[in-house]
């Protein structure tokens, strides 16, 4: 396999992260904020919007309450606002597998004022089926978004991660790059192709996406742990702690800190 040089050196990196970026794509930050989210926020329908800004912010409270709140909603003709919350309010309490198919059922019978956001909740579905580990059933739904919109950076970057989430770095590597070309400035896109052409054994490639990465994101934690990889791999180790210390210094208390911190506790044993 061709990432078995990384692997026989128990390095963590990006590619192991992927399923927790996956979760940030989706959950990283208030729940409001999600793709579908303000649209409906701004309905028109100024006491719909309020009660669907009001469910969103809940989640991020009391996810329980807001799934029973929404489902309420729902039964009382609350329409495709209450089914959404309750939806994310589903993957908000890991219920991964039940989320994806609410919000695939969803994207297929959205009312007609609200068809537009059939791609964006797709993007969700698929996301909801990565995390309940159904591959397949989040690349389907990829795919088909992508045949529809197939410069949408979003559904490349998910579906780039479904490849690398079942060893398949070659795909990984040519949607990073469509996404690449679409969304030159975002330094995350750059960071996991780097770690794609890590695991594919092209390092010199890697190096390059993750310097242009901490060029445009000096701060960007994912990119130092994964120049940290890259310098271990070639020997430099004094290069891969000070990456490692920088990784876990600017993402504390995250999966990104772990992998680097389990980096540089190996490569302690190592030395000693």
């Amino acid at each position: 396999m061709a990432a078995r040089n990384t692997k026989t050196m128990h390095l963590r990196g990006t590619a192991g992260l992927l399923r927790g970026l996956a979760l940030g794509l989706c959950l990283g930050g208030p729940v409001s904020g999600l793709v579908a989210g303000p649209a409906w926020a701004q309905s028109e329908d100024r006491e719909q919007a309020a009660r669907y800004a009001g469910c969103m912010d809940l989640i991020e409270i009391d996810p329980d309450q807001a799934l029973e709140s929404a489902q309420t909603w729902a039964d009382l003709g609350g329409g495709d606002p209450a089914r959404h919350c309750a939806a994310v309010a589903l993957l908000r309490l890991g219920h991964h597998a039940a989320a994806g198919q609410e919000l695939e059922t969803l994207a297929a019978s959205l009312e007609p004022g609200f068809v537009f956001l059939q791609i964006p909740i797709l993007i969700q579905a698929g996301q909801a089926w990565f995390l309940a580990e159904d591959l397949d059933r989040a690349h389907a739904i990829q795919t088909a978004a992508l045949a529809r919109e197939p410069n949408n950076v979003d559904l490349l970057v998910d579906r780039s991660m479904t490849a690398a989430a079942v060893g398949n770095f070659e795909d990984a590597v040519s949607d990073l790059s469509r996404a690449q070309a679409n969304a030159p400035q975002r330094p995350d896109i750059l960071v996991l192709r780097a770690s794609a052409y890590r695991y594919l054994d092209q390092q010199a490639r890697a190096l390059a996406d993750v310097e242009r990465a901490l060029t445009l994101d000096p701060g960007n934690a994912e990119g130092h742990l994964e120049r940290g990889n890259l310098r271990r791999l070639a020997g430099d180790d004094a290069g891969a702690r000070d990456d490692w210390v920088a990784a876990a210094r600017l993402a504390p208390e995250t999966q990104t800190a772990a992998a680097a911190q389990a980096n540089i506790a190996k490569l302690d044993l190592k030395v000693e």
